[in-house]
């Protein structure tokens, strides 16, 4: 089933401002996916600080728990494959659900989203072949994928800025890896956004949203039940007890 294209998207919103931990995100989109009618959907995120890992990962083997455990920094699995990110405040998630469910299809129209946000932004954005989209070299947005019965979602990150020290703290590749990708750090292999606009990040998101969407789609207090519901699910498959 074909998807519609980014500029049809609806813009997701919550009916309040209350504050939701990460693992509520997760659930939103797959509740998205599965209770609401096939269509192109998107929205943001952020979250207090946050380790998410991918459904395959081995926890002790990319995340130190200890410095997680002593800086109150939250651990979720994601249902998606992919590596560790460390998420914050300073920095975006993105969702994106879609009725279309051509892997490569929906990965290559999520990933020219990013890039056309960034260079409606003045930037030269590239992307890489494992759907990550860089600046000068240097990674800015990493994604991620999975399927449903007839959906797909990708989900994002967009690095604006972060606490570089619990990033750095939070996960830890192991030296093969990082030797694998020509680094000695994770810090070294990223870069901020913030590094290359004037804007802030209100101001970029709110130019994601005009760039992106078209509609908006206010989710109802019952959906956000439905959600918090599903929501249990990923807090049963996390970590998050070990905080």
């Amino acid at each position: 089933m074909q998807g519609n294209n980014s500029e049809t998207m609806t813009y997701l919103k919550l009916p309040t401002d209350e504050t939701q931990r990460l693992s509520f995100f997760l659930a939103m989109e797959e509740y998205v996916a599965r209770s609401l009618p096939p269509a192109d959907y998107f929205f943001m995120w952020q979250v207090e600080p946050s380790v998410i890992f991918g459904r395959n990962q081995q926890l002790e083997s990319e995340v130190n728990v200890d410095y997680c455990r002593q800086h109150g920094i939250r651990l979720y699995r994601r249902k998606s494959g992919g590596g560790c990110v460390y998420a914050d405040q300073s920095n975006l998630m993105l969702s994106y659900i879609t009725a279309d469910d051509q892997v490569g299809v929906v990965f290559h129209r999520f990933i020219n989203m990013i890039l056309l946000v960034l260079r409606k932004l003045g930037l030269q954005a590239t992307s890489t072949a494992h759907n990550d989209v860089l600046i000068d070299g240097r990674k800015v947005s990493g994604t991620a994928f999975y399927h449903l019965p007839d959906r797909s979602i990708v989900h994002g990150t967009l690095l604006y800025d972060t606490c570089m020290e619990h990033m750095s703290g939070a996960i830890t590749p192991s030296r093969e890896k990082l030797q694998q990708k020509g680094i000695q750090s994770v810090r070294q292999r990223i870069t901020l956004l913030k590094d290359h606009v004037t804007q802030s990040l209100d101001e970029v998101k709110a130019l994601i949203r005009q760039t992106l969407c078209s509609d908006e789609l206010t989710l109802s207090p019952t959906d956000v039940l439905a959600i918090k519901q599903l929501e249990q699910q990923y807090l049963q498959e996390s970590f998050i007890h070990l905080i």
